[in-house]
């Protein structure tokens, strides 16, 4: 675990659990849901974590890659879904570190996927800056896609906004179905609650008004500034606002991955995906 500071702002990174953001504050006040000390960032409703090679759901865990078929293993066995990828579940390298950034790493071998990941995160006066990076280490074209996964604290009387072309409904299994055209999302607990929503078309900008502070503002780049997926469940003050480069299962569904495909990445290509978290 490391920690990091810069002005009014503080965290903490969980290196050996996926590089996850166990804990972000800004004046003492947890704008992430904090994880509680000795439990995992991956079970639970709390921290900010990583996703790749894939984000989101590979239903029943398919994935074809040069005419081979492959299953990843179902850890949600109650949809039958391959969730959300490996990285987060990867203990990281610190390459570098100083007081309000660090650069950390991993690798992933997993057939068909084998690919590094790179993670720059930093502490700034006005918010947060991370920027990962996803390269195929293997010898064959593969599909692969980067996610960032944060809980966010939800106060009563947040309220969202953003721009986007395409909303999906969701099956009885969670995945997106049914995409139509959406001019996005804007407001409190009457739109959000209940959401587990996947949008297309963003613009790479949210905006959340917090009731007393701080408002913030997300805005994406790179990989990441096409596709958001929204979780708000019901009765849970925590709110996602998760900034994706692929549609769910979208490797599985031509219809929907014409909202967001996973890239095919060749041996040495990369993905990436840049987010700032910014006080508006």
């Amino acid at each position: 675990m490391i920690r990091l500071a810069s002005g009014d702002w503080d965290a903490t990174i969980l290196v050996s659990q996926g590089a996850a953001i166990g804990a972000l504050s800004w004046r003492g006040q947890d704008i992430v849901q904090p994880v509680p000390e000795g439990e995992s960032p991956n079970r639970g409703l709390h921290s900010a974590f990583l996703m790749a090679p894939w984000t989101n759901r590979l239903a029943e865990g398919r994935i074809s890659v040069g005419g081979q078929d492959y299953v990843m293993p179902i850890n949600r066995p109650l949809e039958g879904h391959a969730l959300h990828g490996f990285v987060r579940e990867r203990a990281w390298v610190v390459e570098a570190q100083a007081p309000d950034a660090a650069i950390l790493t991993c690798a992933v071998d997993h057939p068909p996927f084998r690919c590094t990941a790179r993670l720059e995160v930093a502490l700034e006066p006005d918010g947060l800056r991370l920027d990962l990076t996803l390269t195929n280490s293997g010898d064959a074209p593969t599909p692969m896609g980067i996610g960032w996964h944060p809980f966010f604290t939800r106060p009563a009387g947040l309220r969202l906004r953003f721009a986007a072309s395409t909303v999906f409904g969701r099956d009885a299994r969670n995945l997106a179905i049914a995409p139509r055209p959406s001019a996005g999302l804007q407001g409190g607990v009457e739109v959000l609650e209940g959401l587990d929503t996947h949008f297309a078309g963003w613009d790479g900008v949210a905006v959340m008004t917090r009731p007393g502070g701080p408002d913030l503002e997300l805005r994406a780049t790179g990989d990441w500034a096409r596709n958001l997926q929204i979780y708000a469940p019901r009765g849970i003050p925590v709110l996602c606002v998760e900034p994706v480069s692929h549609a769910p299962d979208a490797v599985n569904r031509p219809h929907i991955a014409a909202h967001g495909p996973m890239h095919l990445l060749a041996p040495g290509q990369s993905l990436r995906g840049g987010t700032t978290l910014l006080l508006v």
